[in-house]
């Protein structure tokens, strides 16, 4: 049997921040059917600027694990403990990106690994990811996620 996932975590030394607010009207999650929908998140301290042009691959790599732990911090908030999550299902994640860059998947990389890191197998996802001229709050990176959750 793996790990819990908050053994993990605290394996990992990452403490979660209190979950973010929407940044605009919907809500941070939604619960249907078994499955845990998390609104895109970014990642924390709102940095600024497009992939290619502001920013490494390597540091978007960074920005990913950053919302990984964003996300996970809701799923927390949803849940109770990360000990529900029965696996990671799908991932999607808008790179902002200069029309130039190639490399978003390596960026999003950082949310795959992460989940890896925290749920094991369980953290074995289905993804996409894509190029976007602009995001939010010109973040580099947003992503949104759905796990299946265990229900009481």
């Amino acid at each position: 049997m793996e790990p819990s996932a908050e053994i993990r975590l605290e394996q990992l030394g990452v403490v979660l921040p209190v979950a973010s607010e929407p940044a605009a009207k919907y809500a941070n999650y939604v619960i249907s059917n078994g499955l845990l929908f998390v609104s895109g998140k970014g990642p924390a301290g709102n940095p600024r600027g497009k992939l290619g042009k502001d920013f490494t691959t390597d540091e978007g790599y960074q920005f990913a694990r950053q919302t990984g732990i964003e996300v996970l911090a809701v799923v927390k908030e949803a849940l109770g403990s990360l000990d529900r999550v029965k696996r990671v299902v799908k991932v999607q994640g808008f790179v902002n990106a200069d029309p130039a860059f190639e490399e978003p998947h390596k960026v999003l990389n950082g949310f795959s690994d992460f989940m890896l890191d925290v749920f094991g197998e369980r953290g074995v996802h289905a993804r996409s990811v894509l190029g976007a001229s602009s995001l939010r709050d010109l973040l580099p990176i947003v992503v949104d996620s759905i796990f299946e959750v265990i229900t009481e």
